[in-house]
Order: structure tokens, then sequence, then C-alpha cells
């Protein structure tokens, strides 16, 4: 903590009395803070959301507490898929639930939610599941609507409000999202699987909404699939991502990711166990 001197430190005024005392005063309180009572640790799901898929996270996050997990939800505004993958990176999440993706497309067409070109990589390098949805990924998000480069200005574009202006990302953005997908989770460790619901990737994609376009949609399962490793499980639910049906299949499909890494350890631990026997 850095405090202010206010006036110079050259001996001792009325105002430098002041602010010595309050300093003082600071650290005894923060010295005499008791910890809290120790509490037992819950494994840590990081799942990432937006404004478009919070029906769906809001879902998956009190079945997976029910389970015993506690649930860390990430806004996907750039800085949130940063910090998420940071504390992947360091070791403290057991899996991710990546339900929202849409950084990448900011990432992809010059949005101002973009994430960095290594969003995706953290959880298959650590090695941990990573259930991956597009979700999202169907809008890049610019500031008002004067905020949107001249080249988007004939694209479909939505005022949010009136700080936020979301552009639909057409079939060749997808097709690129599709190959950028399927390059970064084929590096990947760890468990990983994709779960894709063809009847929308938001709240604004879904059927009879504005961003609902199908083509598109297609273009990035078409581009994925095509790519993406064998044993890399991609499954495709006829519904939207905020249908409570398909937030209950990425649970189940997390969970089975977690199991499948559970008892892959207890593998190994037996093999060790042997080799030490």
């Amino acid at each position: 903590m850095l405090i202010p001197s206010v006036v110079d430190v050259a001996g001792i005024n009325s105002i430098s009395e002041l602010i010595y005392r309050e300093a003082a005063a600071a650290v005894c309180g923060m010295m005499e803070q008791s910890p809290p009572p120790q509490r037992q640790e819950k494994p840590l799901i990081a799942i990432t959301m937006f404004g478009n898929t919070t029906a769906a996270v809001e879902r998956c996050k009190r079945q997976l507490e029910a389970q015993g997990y506690e649930c860390l939800v990430f806004h996907c505004t750039g800085t949130g898929g940063q910090t998420m993958e940071g504390l992947v990176e360091d070791g403290r999440i057991a899996a991710v639930l990546d339900m929202t993706t849409t950084e990448w497309a900011d990432e992809l067409c010059g949005g101002v939610f973009t994430a960095g070109d290594a969003r995706l990589e953290a959880p298959g390098r650590v090695g941990i599941p990573h259930l991956v949805v597009p979700g999202c990924i169907d809008m890049v998000n610019f500031g008002g609507a004067d905020t949107v480069p001249e080249r988007y200005r004939d694209r479909l574009l939505y005022a949010w409000n009136a700080n936020v202006t979301l552009m639909r990302t057409n079939v060749e953005e997808n097709e690129q999202l599709g190959e950028i997908f399927a390059q970064k989770l084929n590096r990947a460790r760890g468990g990983t699987a994709v779960l894709i619901p063809t009847r929308g990737y938001s709240l604004l994609g879904a059927s009879g909404e504005r961003f609902h376009q199908p083509e598109a949609d297609a273009a990035f399962e078409q581009a994925l699939q095509s790519r993406l490793h064998p044993h890399i499980r991609c499954e495709t639910l006829e519904l939207a991502i905020n249908d409570e049906a398909f937030a209950d299949r990425a649970v189940r499909l997390l969970t089975e990711l977690l199991a499948a890494q559970q008892a892959a350890q207890e593998r190994q631990d037996k093999r060790g166990g042997a080799v030490h026997d």
C-alpha cells in the first residue's frame, strides 16, 4: 500500500503528523486482522459468460455447484478471458467450461473485447479438462455506432446499448474461426471436447432473432470438424445455446471429462506405486 506524504518529509508539521498517524493506524489495523477460518477447498471450475449466454451459464453453474464444485464466472470482455487463462496457468483451476468464446471473434475482426491470440491455449497446455462452446462467436463488439470501422458500416449491426454495437460475423469469418479453434484445441494435452448448439450460438443468434444466420454457423462447424483431431470429441445438438437441455448436456460432458482425467490419474498413481514396490 502506498500512502502519499502530501508535504515534504523533512520534519513534522500539522499536515505530515496527520498523514503519519493515519499510515501507522492502517498498518496496525492490517496486522491485527485475523485470517478467516480455514474452509475445505472445492475444485474450481472456470466458466466464461456474456450477456447473450447468461441463461446457459447460470444453469450450468447451479448444477456444478450441486455436485460439489466451486464455479468462477468470467465475463468475456478481453480481460475476463485473459484472467481466466492466467489462473489456469497458475494451476488453480480444475476444469474450464468455455461456454463463451466470443473474444476470438473480436481478435479476428478487430473488436474491442479481444483477449489476444493465445486465447483457448492455457487449458490444453496445462492439461486440464476443457469443454469448448462457440458461444457468441456470431458477434463482434465495438463501442458506440460511430466507432465501427468504415469497412464494416454496411454489415449487419445491432446497437446493444448506447456504448456497445454488435456486428454479426459472416460466413468467411466463421470459417476462419473454425480453423483457429481446431488449431488451438489440437495441441491440448488434457481431455478436450467441443459442444455446438446448431440452432444459435447466442441469444441474438437463436431462430427468429436478429443474428440468426444458419449458413454462417454451419461454416464454423464444417471448418472445425474437418480439421479437428479425431480423438477430440465434437458433438452437435439441435438446440440453441440457452436451451436448458443444452446446458444440461454441457454439464454432463464436462463431468465426463473430469471423471476420465481422475481415472487416468489413478491408473498413473497405481503404476507409479507398482514400480516403487
